[in-house]
């Protein structure tokens, strides 16, 4: 398929944002993706085993829309709004990345050492899936939201709590980035 338009720039992409959630915030919404695995949960009956299941979902149903947006979008921004899979980031970082075994560093957003089948069969990526897949559970429930809730609607509402949840979550990135993912790969 060809692709016929390029990404939006930012100029176009960060004022639409800002009117969404402007307008969230005048309709006394909030917006954030792990809320809606919460929302699933309970409209599949975890509302039955745990109390923190227990709220009214149907109020929560146009965040729902947010997850089907975001898998359209997602579809749109790869089929028709991208020229390449290559990734712009800086020959430093790539060589880094070769060195350490990513041999599609800088040519692709998903590496295959770590999003491939191979994962499934492997049992230390496995470990780190389901020990990661963990964690970041338990962070965002700790923290009172995800990266995206707090770092797009919580400051944008210039709440404190966000702020700190969103240096916390650069902290852990960079922590994991230059100090974890060395050890572990």
């Amino acid at each position: 398929m060809e692709y016929i338009l390029n990404p939006w720039p930012w100029y176009v992409s960060g004022p639409l944002m800002a009117l969404v959630l402007f307008l969230l915030t005048m309709m006394g919404k909030r917006f954030g993706m792990s809320s809606n695995l919460r929302t699933v949960c309970s409209m599949l009956g975890a509302d039955k085993h745990a109390e923190f299941f227990r709220f009214d979902w149907k109020a929560q149903k146009w965040n729902l829309i947010v997850v089907v947006g975001v898998v359209i979008g997602g579809f749109i921004g790869h089929f028709f709004l991208s020229s390449t899979d290559a990734v712009a980031i800086s020959a430093n970082t790539v060589s880094n990345l070769h060195e350490i075994g990513f041999a599609g560093a800088g040519q692709e957003y998903l590496p295959k050492e770590l999003f491939s089948e191979t994962v499934f069969t492997d049992p230390k990526k496995l470990l780190y899936l389901v020990a990661g897949g963990f964690l970041v559970g338990f962070g965002a429930r700790y923290a009172g939201g995800c990266t995206s809730g707090h770092a797009i609607s919580g400051l944008s509402n210039l709440q404190l709590p966000s702020l700190i949840a969103v240096i916390g979550f650069f902290i852990g990135g960079l922590f994991m980035v230059h100090v974890l993912f060395p050890i572990l790969f």
